[in-house]
């Protein structure tokens, strides 16, 4: 038989442990989670958010496209290289 949605009732994580899954000589977890506040389920940490200028964002996707550019270089003048070496020198 089907539940309804609108019967199921949304799980809200308080923090509590039931059962700690620690272990005796094995690091913690790498990455934490941010702390969330009970009532409410939003973040307590209070950052100002990022804003960027037009100029900014401009400037960041450019560097972006120039690494990937790089990346392609390499990867592509690497291959032109084996390529070279192969017609040049391996098959002789």
């Amino acid at each position: 038989m089907k539940t309804d949605k609108k019967n199921k009732q949304q799980f809200i994580d308080d923090g509590r442990v039931i059962a700690s899954m620690d272990i005796d000589g094995v690091p913690g977890a790498v990455f934490r989670r941010p702390k969330v506040a009970v009532d409410s389920g939003r973040s307590i940490d209070k950052k100002d958010p990022i804003t960027l200028t037009g100029r900014e964002k401009l400037a960041a996707a450019g560097g972006i496209l120039v690494s990937y550019l790089l990346i392609a270089l390499v990867v592509f003048g690497g291959l032109a290289l084996f390529i070279l070496f192969c017609t040049k020198v391996w098959f002789r």
